[in-house]
């Protein structure tokens, strides 16, 4: 059965076929598959109670979920999640990762490192993990991590959006300025950090939205995989090629960057760094000022580009933004001033989270 590295247990129950896995001495079973992408696989599963049979929300295990975050307790009981997680029947979502090499194996180890860092009702916590060393075929090992979280069944911030596209509609408002507003008050605890850590993937399909009765829908921030330090020195051309995401870049490098940081949201002075530069989170902030415009008009504002045949990186380093023309436009201008602002092509002059967020407070003042 292997090893596991992370000093717990995750192994698939072989009395039910595969349909159970352990994580820390705590069994769940598998529902169903959510999403995959990559080496990565998304599962609904549920907790099942020492009697076998899944839980119903109002028993626990009596077992006790390890919360890795140590800036907070470090043990939290299972119904204390299941109220976080706005889920009452024990149900929860299992990220199951195939590591194939010794790179994937150290990044893996780092989202798990990363995502344990920080506590935010607008960020998705990581409840457990596991690590487990496996045997293939022809006697060679490989490894497979267990990532266990709350679960969001209303789906993506993306996913949303195509629902109400679909029906040639748009989010209202005062909506978009409440869920940015929460994307940007989660980055702020990643930005506030010492030392301050950049997401570096902000986009809508790393949005999950929970709708609420008489509430504000919720919007918590997903997928620390690309997240690393803020401050970075660039003080010479070999540092910028290794900071820049371009084709100047060794295959695999550019693969990875390809796959961690997503092209449309990407801010300029990681498509060209200077030789001579200091990177900080506000590449964060190019990536919310195109997660506002994704939010209200359902892509990156320099798409367009991808869609004509056009250079998307020559859009994004000369801010090519290409607003819809609308007889009755469905947001007022200062929401296009907004994102105007956010994306400055010089990172140095590019407001930081606590001006953004003073901002979306005012814009919720005058739309209430």
């Amino acid at each position: 059965m292997g090893c596991s590295l992370s000093g717990l247990s995750a192994l698939y129950d072989a009395v039910n076929g595969g349909g159970d896995v352990w994580i820390n001495q705590n069994r769940f079973r598998i529902v169903k598959q959510l999403g995959e992408g990559g080496f990565a696989f998304v599962y609904l599963v549920k907790e099942v109670a020492r009697d076998g049979a899944p839980s119903d929300g109002r028993r626990s295990s009596g077992k006790r979920l390890k919360n890795p975050n140590h800036v907070s307790e470090n043990l939290i009981n299972f119904a204390l999640y299941r109220f976080l997680s706005l889920s009452d029947d024990g149900s929860y979502a299992l990220k199951k990762i195939l590591i194939q090499s010794e790179e994937q194996l150290v990044l893996v180890k780092e989202e798990i490192r990363v995502s344990s860092l920080f506590n935010h009702p607008n960020m998705l916590p990581l409840l457990d993990h596991a690590i487990l060393a496996v045997k293939g075929p022809g006697d060679l090992w490989y490894h497979e991590a267990y990532l266990l979280f709350p679960v969001y069944l209303d789906g993506s911030l993306l996913d949303n959006f195509k629902a109400l596209q679909s029906k040639k509609e748009f989010f209202s408002a005062l909506y978009v300025l409440q869920i940015f507003r929460q994307i940007c008050v989660g980055l702020q605890q990643m930005h506030s950090f010492d030392p301050p850590y950049a997401h570096n993937d902000v986009k809508p399909g790393n949005v999950l939205i929970t709708h609420r009765k008489e509430q504000p829908p919720l919007a918590v921030l997903m997928d620390f995989g690309s997240a690393r330090h803020g401050k970075r020195e660039i003080r010479s051309r070999s540092e910028a090629l290794q900071l820049q995401v371009n084709k100047s870049l060794s295959i695999d490098e550019y693969e990875w960057a390809a796959e961690h940081c997503s092209a449309p949201f990407r801010a300029p002075e990681l498509w060209d760094c200077p030789s001579h530069a200091d990177i900080d989170a506000r590449t964060d902030i190019w990536a919310l000022g195109c997660t506002l415009y994704a939010i209200m008009y359902g892509a990156s504002p320099f798409e367009y580009a991808l869609d004509s045949g056009g250079s998307l990186q020559l859009a994004i380093m000369n801010v090519q933004i290409r607003w819809p023309s609308s007889a009755n436009p469905p947001f007022p201008e200062s929401f296009h001033q907004f994102i105007t602002w956010m994306l400055q092509p010089q990172p140095s002059i590019r407001p930081f989270i606590d001006d953004v967020i003073l901002h979306v407070d005012k814009l919720i003042l005058n739309s209430s």
